[in-house]
């Protein structure tokens, strides 16, 4: 088949393949011209990168209600001297704010009217209300409690009797009901604005203001980083100038625009700064060579091709390219550029051959390695990572597009004569015939030592292998953007988490006293310091069982408020009116879609799940927040009947864990593939030979990372495979060769461009493209010691 292709090429002028590769190109240029048109964009958040969980339908919802109210939300805290300024500061950020309604909405500090309209909604219900603390005293015949309370609040100047207020209520229970609606006694409101104290490092008290924003777009389009970050900017400098230099106002910013902003300036410097330091690499690589500035011309147009491939195809494909692949596809430069190393170092060893002579005795093995390579690449693509789909097809079009310049192109644009260059001809020979010596040397201690020692390493390092499958170390943001969140979070009491509690339901009232039995265990983790706070519609929606356990209770306090009224010193004949008021409320009750139909339950409506569809259930979401011990809260909760802890991280994580093993389980199976494919040309024995310098390298990669401490991800297999690929692809070239010394120079050139692009991504801080560059890294510089042994041990006599 090699032999056919190769047959029908040669019977093509070189303007005819010239030609070809021009249409080729303006197909694809024209292809990319559309998509820009059509609105492609550049993408930058990680999750894009990450797996679609297949959740049953109310815990999709539930997932994606919590990802709706935490996206594009930021906080930020104003930290000052004294209140007043604290205060001020506030008012005019959201007055800065409001004047951009296309940047940000829903700016806003305190809800001043959350107070009002929970009073208006509770108080014709406030004889099926009682707090844990009521309920206690009125079970233990306490009252005469009850009434000493009501009487502090009488006379005191600053209690919030009044007299209608008492006509009503006595005893004074609805305002301490209303009280336990908001526990935190760390904020408080003043002038609309959310307030609370911090003490600085010199144990000093100040004040802060904390305002709250929802921007508009997606925090991790570029785009809208950059205009959010900068009115946001514009705003606090604002703010500064207004306040003076004596207010000494510090900032705290929260949010998952500054995580973004940070990986997108990371991803961005780093495909600027590694691309060039590749390029650079790659052109002194070209000058050792040839001394011709010629070679390196055609190296750059075969890189610039592919470079076009790439990304058209991806846009095509997925309508936007992720800031990751295109890091991950700086190392497409190293691998391109193979394809112009071996047809160069092809031409030197066979000085006087046209362009078109050199392409043909290149083409077998260009073709197997590409196939090889391409195979390697979907490998990669059959993962549920959209990233890593994407970074596939980028990288398998690229080479396709190298591939593709070498056959049609390179026989007109780089048919021009070759200064010879003997020298690195003669030191590969001279590598060569001493790796032969190997072949016909007596075994020695040393050479018995030497590898007793690399196989007790390769068991060591494996023994001592680690995995490590959490999303979270994937992406870590700057210490600055991780400390000015942890401490913001500390001033909001924790904020709210990614994990959260679905309770479930076969109706309305069974889902209520389902939240109703979580309250026991979540205040004793709230004591116990396992988490710093929890949402629970139970505090807001008492079930109809308990609204009417409250109001019997409430009966032994009204079937004797007379005696209290005398005991309180107010008039007896209000009496008759309140019990009239509490027969009346004895069929009226709190309903879950009047509450969050009301003002004051607008806020919580996305934690109520009602059935759609084919559902059945109810579901109702308990917000979490500053959890310290995940699987301590996952112990408590698990027993819990109803209840389900949903941690999108660590689901994504087990994903992982399964593709982890998959991938590893893909490269066997493409050892095997590729060794029967190469059976077919080579036979048995050489196949298995040229198979077994991938698999070598793969098995002491793995062994190094142990012995570094590297720990085994996802991102550490998808790279053995492009191990495999590219080892593959060494291998190939000295099966094919009948005179090694070209093929090794080629070799040579192309591991040290590949190590260049890949080893700087093993310096990058993202730490999936850091596993990434790693393990190619290793692996690759593995596969180049050991590749020159298939031409000495097995063509040697040729």
């Amino acid at each position: 088949m090699i032999a056919l292709l190769s047959y029908q090429l040669n019977r093509l002028s070189v303007n005819s393949r010239l030609g070809i590769w021009l249409l080729l190109l303006l197909m694809v240029t024209v292809l990319g011209a559309i998509q820009l048109q059509q609105g492609a964009k550049i993408q930058s958040d990680i999750l894009a990168m990450l797996p679609k969980l297949q959740e049953e339908p109310l815990t999709q919802r539930a997932i994606s209600r919590v990802e709706q109210q935490l996206a594009d939300r930021l906080y930020i805290a104003l930290i000052t001297k004294t209140k007043a300024q604290a205060v001020t500061a506030a008012q005019q950020l959201i007055d800065a704010l409001h004047q951009y309604p296309d940047i940000f909405t829903q700016v806003k500090s305190a809800d001043i009217d959350s107070a009002q309209s929970l009073n208006q909604f509770y108080f014709p219900y406030r004889f099926k209300l009682l707090t844990e603390q009521q309920r206690a005293l009125i079970e233990n015949g306490q009252i005469s409690r009850l009434e000493a309370n009501a009487l502090s609040q009488l006379y005191n100047a600053f209690g919030y009797a009044n007299s209608s207020l008492l006509s009503q209520d006595p005893l004074l229970l609805y305002p301490d009901n209303l009280k336990a609606l908001a526990p935190s006694q760390r904020l408080h409101s003043a002038q609309g604005i959310l307030l609370t104290s911090v003490t600085d490092e010199s144990g000093n008290m100040k004040h802060a203001a904390i305002v709250m924003a929802k921007g508009v777009g997606s925090a991790f389009n570029p785009d809208v980083q950059q205009a959010q970050n900068t009115t946001l900017d514009n705003a606090l400098s604002e703010v500064t100038v207004h306040l003076g230099k004596d207010a000494q106002l510090e900032v705290l910013k929260a949010g998952a625009l500054f995580h973004a902003s940070a990986a997108t300036e990371q991803a961005k410097a780093e495909v600027s700064t590694l691309g060039l330091a590749s390029l650079i690499g790659v052109i002194a690589l070209v000058w050792f060579a040839f001394r011709s500035v010629f070679p390196l011309v055609i190296a750059s147009l075969t890189i610039a091709t592919s470079l076009l491939y790439a990304t058209v195809s991806t846009l095509f494909i997925f309508g936007e390219l992720h800031l990751l692949t295109l890091v991950f596809g700086t190392s497409l430069i190293g691998i391109a550029i193979d394809y112009s190393f071996h047809f160069y170092c092809e031409r030197l060893s066979h000085i006087d051959d046209s362009a078109t002579d050199s392409v043909s005795h290149v083409f077998p093995a260009a073709l197997l390695a590409l196939l090889t390579t391409v195979l390697a690449y979907l490998g990669i693509g059959l993962t549920p990572f959209p990233g890593m789909q994407q970074v596939a097809v980028f990288c398998a079009a690229g080479l396709i597009g190298a591939f593709l310049t070498l056959v049609f192109a390179y026989p007109k644009i780089a048919n021009s004569s070759l200064t010879p260059r003997p020298r690195p001809l003669n030191w590969a020979t001279a590598y060569l015939t001493w790796l032969a010596k190997l072949k016909y040397a007596k075994p020695s201690p040393l050479v018995f030592a030497t590898l007793g020692t690399l196989s007790l390493a390769t068991l060591i390092g494996l023994w001592q292998l680690d995995i490590d499958d959490d999303i979270r170390s994937l992406q870590q943001s700057p210490d600055k953007v991780l400390k000015q969140e942890k401490a913001l979070r500390q001033l909001l009491s924790g904020g709210t988490d990614n994990q959260f509690l679905l309770v479930r339901g076969d109706s309305p009232q069974q889902l209520l006293q389902n939240l109703e039995t979580l309250t026991t265990p979540l205040n004793k983790l709230k004591q116990d310091g396992v988490i710093g706070n929890a949402i629970n519609l139970a505090s807001y929606i008492p079930s109809h069982a308990r609204q009417q356990d409250n109001y019997r209770l409430q009966e032994l306090i009204y079937s004797q408020i007379d005696k209290s009224l005398s005991r309180l010193g107010l008039d007896e004949t209000l009496a008759l009116e309140i019990k009239r008021q509490y027969a009346l409320s004895q069929d009226l009750f709190i309903e879950p879609e009047a509450f969050l139909n009301s003002p004051a339950g607008r806020l919580f409506t996305p934690l109520w799940l009602a059935p759609k569809d084919n559902e059945h259930q109810y579901g109702a979401i308990v917000l979490l927040g500053g959890i310290k011990d995940l699987n301590q809260l996952q112990t408590i909760i698990t027993p819990i009947a109803h209840t389900q802890l949903i941690d999108k991280v660590a689901d994504i994580s087990k994903v992982m864990a399964k593709y982890r093993s998959l991938t590893l389980g893909l490269l066997v199976l493409s050892l095997v593939i590729a060794g029967a494919i190469f059976s077919l040309r080579f036979g048995f024995k050489l196949a298995m030979r040229v198979t077994a310098v991938p698999a070598l390298a793969a098995i002491m990669t793995l062994a190094m990372l142990g012995l570094f401490a590297s720990p085994l991800t996802l991102f550490h297999a998808l790279a053995l495979i492009l191990v495999f690929g590219i080892g593959v692809d060494y291998s190939l070239f000295f099966a094919e060769s009948k005179q090694g010394r070209g093929v090794m120079m080629a070799v040579f050139m192309s591991a040290c461009s590949t190590l260049l692009a890949f080893g700087l991504l093993a310096f990058s801080q993202t730490p999936a493209i850091h596993y990434f560059g790693l393990t190619l890294l290793l692996g690759i510089a593995v596969t180049f010691l050991l590749s020159p042994f298939i031409y000495t041990f097995t063509r040697i006599d040729k």
